[in-house]
């Protein structure tokens, strides 16, 4: 099967010739090796997870960076971030532009290193699992539903792998091993089923009080699991809106999982039918699609800034794209059938902001495409490609 082309290429191109050094982080098996080593073939390629490069590293960090006087790709940094502070020294000394690439997965501890060592010297950019525009052609325009349950590691999609073979060994070779390296975990069975209730949860307010009586742990011990999860790439936070909104508004944020394939598999949901069936079908199609606007960012190089909407009387607009001071309300059903009802979030939502909210956008699992009060009503899946737009 051919490669598969990855959407953030221009990006990381771009930052190698504006910067000394890029670092590009992301989920384990993500793509990022595959895709610096494609981009940048020309360059010596070192892998610190290899136990004797990592001791030469450590042992005479000057003369091991020495040997590539013109730079390198190094991957599994996070494995040595003392070598960040001599490449800041060799950089500070030359600054020719794309020198070192870096390649890491532990997000937090790699950050902070970096700030200190690096800033001001690196574009950083996280690559995730591929976003549906990447997936095969052969691949393309297939059920969401179907998309939920494989999930978006290339492996997946390149190797024809048996899905729940592959998360049952991901879970247990990269989750469990990266939560066990950020926090201490006593009883590793209360954290698998943390993880199955917390993807029961999608799309959810996270009530910590109600999981930590579930599970018996205590709610700063919730806390703890859930920022884990975050800086391993394993589920992350879309924060409610209420900038200059009023105080009659959800303030917490909600959870979502960075694939989900993982979420299905936790749940047990094995086959489309069950997807499209389950209870929590409305939760994972939302997952899914705010999950390629997420990755649409990232792989434009731009922070994604997006948000929920939701006030007190029950008023919700599933997605708020934010772009400088411009505002773009976004609805999602899994629905086949549209009703306009659907739309009851967006018209508030547009009413309380006023001029920084543009058009809203509206994406189902339907047939029809219309324009209905200054709404653009889509199937994002229609085309084949995912796509979705800002009117």
């Amino acid at each position: 099967m051919p490669m598969i082309t990855r959407e953030m290429t221009p990006a990381l191109i771009s930052a190698a010739r504006q910067y000394p050094v890029v670092t590009i982080t992301g989920p384990r098996q993500s793509g990022k090796t595959t895709l610096v080593r494609t981009t940048f073939s020309q360059k010596p390629y070192v892998s610190l997870e290899d136990p004797d490069m990592r001791m030469a590293a450590a042992t005479d960090p000057r003369g091991f960076l020495s040997q590539y006087p013109e730079g390198a790709v190094l991957d599994e940094i996070q494995r040595l971030p003392a070598l960040l502070s001599f490449i800041q020294g060799i950089v500070d000394d030359t600054q020719p532009p794309g020198m070192f690439i870096l390649i890491g997965s532990h997000q937090p501890a790699l950050h902070q290193d970096i700030r200190q060592s690096l800033a001001g010297r690196t574009a950083v950019l996280t690559l995730l699992p591929l976003s549906l525009k990447e997936l095969p052609h052969d691949q393309q325009g297939r059920d969401p539903f179907d998309l939920i349950v494989k999930g978006a590691y290339p492996r997946l999609h390149e190797n024809g792998l048996r899905t729940d073979r592959f998360y049952n060994a991901h879970l247990q070779t990269y989750v469990e091993r990266d939560v066990r390296a950020l926090i201490n975990i006593k009883n590793l069975r209360t954290f698998q089923q943390f993880l199955i209730l917390l993807a029961g949860r999608i799309g959810q307010v996270i009530n910590f009080t109600a999981l930590s009586k579930d599970l018996g742990v205590s709610a700063n011990t919730i806390k703890s699991w859930i920022g884990a999860l975050k800086a391993s790439f394993v589920a992350w936070e879309l924060p409610a809106y209420f900038e200059n909104i009023g105080k009659r508004v959800v303030r917490s944020p909600k959870i979502y999982f960075f694939d989900t394939g993982l979420a299905t598999f936790l749940l047990g949901i094995a086959t489309v039918d069950q997807a499209s069936r389950n209870l929590l079908m409305g939760a994972l199609f939302e997952n899914l699609i705010l999950l390629e606007v997420y990755k649409s960012h990232l792989n434009a190089g731009r922070r994604p800034d997006l948000y929920f909407f939701r006030d007190t009387n029950g008023n919700e607009v599933d997605l708020i794209i934010k772009t400088q001071n411009v505002l773009v309300p976004v609805g999602i059903k899994s629905a086949a059938t549209f009703n306009p009802k659907f739309l009851k979030g967006i018209e508030r939502f547009r009413k309380t902001a006023g001029d920084r909210c543009q058009n809203g956008l509206f994406l189902y699992n339907g047939p029809q495409e219309m324009t209905l009060k200054g709404t653009r009503i889509t199937n994002p899946f229609s085309t084949g490609k995912f796509s979705f737009g800002q009117n």
